[in-house]
């Protein structure tokens, strides 16, 4: 949740107007403490823990929020928004470098979360992302619901190459403008 990916997109987020809460999952804080890289545990038991973080957000705020995530937590958010369980307050979902697939293996693809999902969905994408390039989103039918921006070069945290003309802080700042009109059209079709 600190990491500098998560760091520096919640300052262009700021800066935008946008408040951030970030959580971590228990596995992930455990890697970065020196626990062992073992892989994520079941998908389904990181969806109680994210709706239990939104159900606590939702506690401290008035009107609706977004709900989101870097890859994983992206991909779970996703998830969320296919479950009619999830709290009326939540007016959309933002996937920073969503996971297509897993590395290497672009037969694998997670599309459920995208195609199954009841809210309108923001996923800001390197063009490069190893995770899902922007050839192989382009070569889907995704819902009409699915905005799709791309950061230029961008691998999974949005960084171009030191050869390309884009930054990263340009490729951040595109993520964090693209958060703030999403969000400006979901709550507009809101009211």
């Amino acid at each position: 949740m600190d990491s500098p990916f998560m760091n520096r997109f919640a300052e262009y987020a700021a800066e935008k107007g946008i408040a951030t809460a970030r959580f971590e999952f228990p596995y992930m804080a455990q890697r970065r403490h020196g626990g062992s890289k073992r892989p994520p545990p079941r998908v389904d038991g990181l969806m109680v823990e994210f709706n239990e973080i939104i159900n606590a957000a939702l506690s401290e705020v008035r009107g609706p929020i977004l709900i989101g995530g870097k890859s994983m937590g992206g991909r779970v958010a996703a998830m969320l928004g296919s479950q009619n369980e999830l709290d009326e307050r939540v007016a959309g979902i933002v996937c920073l470098g969503y996971p297509l697939h897993p590395q290497g293996k672009p037969d694998q693809l997670r599309l459920e979360p995208l195609t199954a999902n009841r809210l309108p969905l923001l996923i800001v994408q390197g063009d490069r992302d190893p995770f899902g390039t922007q050839a192989e989103f382009d070569s889907l039918s995704l819902p009409g619901t699915i905005d799709l921006v791309w950061a230029e070069n961008g691998n999974h945290d949005l960084a171009p190459t030191g050869r390309s003309p884009a930054t990263w802080q340009g490729n951040l700042s595109l993520a964090a403008q693209a958060t703030r009109s999403f969000a400006e059209t979901v709550l507009t079709d809101r009211k």
